[in-house]
């Protein structure tokens, strides 16, 4: 029987772990740093001071087969086949898959790794909660998705707290005029703060330091300007991209060694027009479900079918009573039509539930015709 290990618990690797067990004739083996399964996509919320509750990924792998190995995978050896872990025994593997994961990007600017709280990992969310409990002013440096939930989330929890959102482009650059009407509005209802055109390019203990001088002061500093991902499969020899994704091919294979497969945000995925897809809960568990069915395929001696994903809309939360559905076209470009308020608040939640749902209860997709 054929050994698999998944590098990474998130979204993507669990998953994959998961229907893995249940899918394919493999043995297969769960390596996470951590015991524990992290939503994300609420950590949000856990830097807000709400109560999330966490899942033990033992408890979403029972009855699967699968075995879960808690250590820090430290050098992945394509020649031997072979994951070193910080702590415990080399595993050895017939089929990898790889779903690292990303990180905060904390080091773009000088300071950031210093004096910024990111909101990738729990570690930070949670000394972020503890330092927004003391008030102040605070200064969420990004107005992508992340930063404008971060912002509205704060500002929605901690009303005598004063909320800063510095973009160095447009607020709601990625949406359309309707989104971005909206979330302007949202903003001025919950008293954020929004700067645009403010590059920052030094984080400071007391602030931050803008392109062309200016000084901003701040208690508390967010970055949340983008992800980066491990330099593991750079420094284990496998073919990368210039930001450290793992390349592959059209069915998730690495370009370089066809015994590791690639998902979620440490793989450089594209599309079949060549748009690489972008680091997203919403790219990483259609990865997942395809690199599984890629591998029981090809186990059956099948044929492999190449990836076809489309987006459809962009979720996001404005606190807990508010909220934008941005509906998108396939290549993730802003349609006109957007749905917000209560409801998209509640598809939203609808949304974080399923993607945990699917934890549970993975399903295999199916090639689509034509």
């Amino acid at each position: 029987m054929a050994d698999i290990v998944v590098v990474g618990g998130g979204y993507a690797g669990q998953l994959a772990a998961n229907l893995a067990a249940r899918r394919t004739s493999g043995r297969v083996t769960l390596v996470n740093e951590r015991d524990r399964f992290v939503e994300r996509v609420r950590l949000h919320q856990v830097a807000a001071g709400q109560r999330v509750r966490e899942h033990a990924l033992a408890d979403l792998l029972r009855g699967t087969g699968a075995r879960l190995v808690v250590d820090r995978v430290t050098r992945i050896d394509p020649r031997t086949r072979t994951v070193e872990l910080a702590a415990g025994e080399p595993l050895r593997y017939d089929t990898l898959i790889y779903a690292a994961g990303s990180r905060a990007d904390l080091a773009s600017v000088p300071g950031a790794a210093e004096h910024a709280f990111g909101l990738a990992d729990v570690e930070q969310t949670v000394r972020l909660r503890e330092r927004l409990a003391r008030g102040g002013t605070v200064s969420v440096v990004g107005g992508g998705l992340t930063g404008v939930e971060a912002a509205t989330e704060i500002a929605e929890s901690h009303p005598r707290v004063a909320v800063r959102l510095l973009t160095d482009g447009v607020l709601g650059a990625g949406l359309s005029a309707r989104g971005r009407r909206h979330l302007a509005r949202v903003c001025a209802r919950l008293g954020v703060e929004v700067r645009e055109g403010a590059r920052v390019v030094e984080v400071l203990p007391d602030g931050v330091a803008l392109a062309g001088g200016a000084h901003l002061a701040a208690d508390t500093v967010v970055w949340a300007t983008g992800f980066t991902v491990p330099r593991l499969a750079a420094e284990s020899g496998l073919a990368v991209d210039e930001h450290g994704r793992l390349l592959v091919d059209d069915t998730l294979r690495s370009v370089s060694h066809p015994d590791v497969y690639g998902v979620g945000d440490a793989a450089a995925v594209r599309r079949s027009n060549g748009q690489e897809l972008r680091m997203a809960c919403a790219t990483g568990l259609p990865t997942g479900q395809w690199a599984v069915r890629v591998i029981g395929a090809r186990q059956a001696g099948r044929a492999a079918t190449p990836l076809r994903f489309r987006y459809i809309n962009q979720c996001v939360s404005l606190g807990r009573r508010d909220g934008l559905i941005q509906f998108v076209r396939a290549d993730d470009s802003p349609r006109e039509a957007v749905l917000t308020g209560r409801l998209a608040a509640l598809y939203k939640e609808l949304v974080v539930r399923g993607a945990l749902l699917a934890q549970r209860h993975p399903w295999l997709p199916t090639a689509p015709r034509g």
